[in-house]
């Protein structure tokens, strides 16, 4: 029982993610409905599936209100990152593949290279940054704008066309998001089924009001899950917890940073799953793989960046200790590692087809055996973590 109940709050915390996330994306999308394909996939798809990072590191922080809720919230991005860039264009492809709708797909280098090598400088500003024993809100602060000049050079990558149609409102009408299955859902079906489509924007049409309405409820109720998702986190690690009607349960007595890289992580990320398989079985490949790099420079910018900074300015400086810093510089390192490898795999070839997709998630199996092997202090993944460390004092960048 000790594990389990938080196991099955996570798991419920993923379906209402999901759910919530759903409504949140048909939101998002009609609000950034005259953006390109590949910005919008790199921008607004990106926000929109990731805002359970954020609200994860945010919860992580002033639950815990010490370096390890940090922690907590490096596991949550640096584990949705590395699954991002590895798990979701590995199952877009295998969707694709498996339907028959294409044996292979093809990205535009133009993309791939763009927000991989983006993304690349994010995470090693990251790695260099986030480095000293005392952590202040201009940490958090730089993150941010590096998140903000990515944003700058997205849009400016889009055409004076697609730019003057992006600024021009109303430019993509009400019309074009009219969806037929609409026309037959009900109100009450909405509730059960927790659709929120279905109950903001029902048999009509959308429009603004609908939009944002929907847009905040959605994003109100990712909030209140990600709560309990940091809670659920918090017991697994822990050596005992008590929990009203169950009494005193024990968990598995481990840092929450390795409970955040795996379990937190995966929840977060079931949003971006879902928008990048759909984005690849409509065609739209370039909006596939750019929503999961652009999702990762938005987690590990922003989703990070952002409680950082709120954290800092209410409660003052967190001060690391040498543990937590070692702990979060072997993270920040191996996601480092990880996104290089990942986008060379992206960039060899014109296409991304069923071998690339094994090669991927072989290597995330491989980061989780990893991860588990260090909660369990397996001398082997001991050995590969002192290695880490050693390089990135080496270099001073940790």
């Amino acid at each position: 029982m000790g594990i389990l109940l938080p196991l099955f709050l996570i798991a419920v915390c993923c379906v209402v993610i999901w759910r919530a996330g759903d409504g949140f994306m048909t939101a998002s999308e009609y609000v950034g409905r005259n953006l390109s394909e590949g910005v919008r996939g790199a921008t607004i798809n990106a926000i929109a599936s990731s805002m359970p990072e954020v609200f994860t590191s945010l919860f992580f922080l002033f639950i815990l209100m010490d370096a390890s809720g940090f922690s907590g919230g490096i596991g949550t991005t640096a584990g949705s990152a590395i699954f991002n860039g590895m798990v979701i264009p590995a199952v877009s492809v295998i969707a694709v593949t498996t339907m028959g709708l294409a044996k292979r797909i093809h990205v535009s280098r133009k993309v791939l290279l763009r927000d991989g090598i983006a993304l690349i400088i994010a995470e090693f500003i990251f790695l260099v940054l986030i480095s000293g024993s005392t952590l202040y809100w201009y940490h958090g602060m730089v993150l941010m704008m590096v998140y903000v000049v990515y944003i700058i050079y997205m849009f400016s990558t889009m055409s004076r066309k697609e730019q003057e149609s992006f600024l021009e409102e109303g430019h993509i009408s009400e019309d074009e998001f009219e969806d037929e299955e609409r026309k037959h859902k009900s109100i009450l079906k909405g509730i059960l089924t927790f659709d929120l489509e279905r109950i903001f924007i029902g048999k009509k049409k959308i429009n603004d009001p609908k939009a944002w309405s929907l847009l905040v409820f959605a994003t109100l109720s990712i909030a209140a899950v990600c709560y309990l998702l940091v809670i659920a986190c918090e017991w697994i690690g822990k050596d005992t917890y008590h929990v009203a009607y169950f009494g005193e349960l024990h968990g598995l007595d481990i840092p929450v940073m390795f409970v955040a890289l795996i379990l937190a992580s995966a929840a977060s990320s079931f949003p971006d799953t879902i928008i990048s398989i759909k984005d690849a079985q409509r065609g739209k490949y370039d909006d596939a793989i750019s929503n999961a790099l652009g999702s990762n420079i938005f987690d590990v910018c922003f989703a990070l960046g952002f409680p950082l900074f709120v954290f800092t300015l209410i409660k003052g400086p967190v001060q690391m200790p040498p543990d937590i810093i070692d702990l979060s510089s072997e993270l920040r390192f191996l996601l480092w590692l990880l996104t290089i490898l990942a986008v060379v795999i992206f960039t060899v070839g014109k296409y991304i087809g069923k071998l690339k997709a094994y090669i991927l998630l072989s290597i995330y199996f491989l980061f989780v055996l990893y991860i588990v092997g260090r909660g369990a202090d397996n001398p082997i993944a001991g050995s590969i973590a002192d290695f880490l460390v050693s390089v990135v004092r080496y270099f001073r960048i940790g």
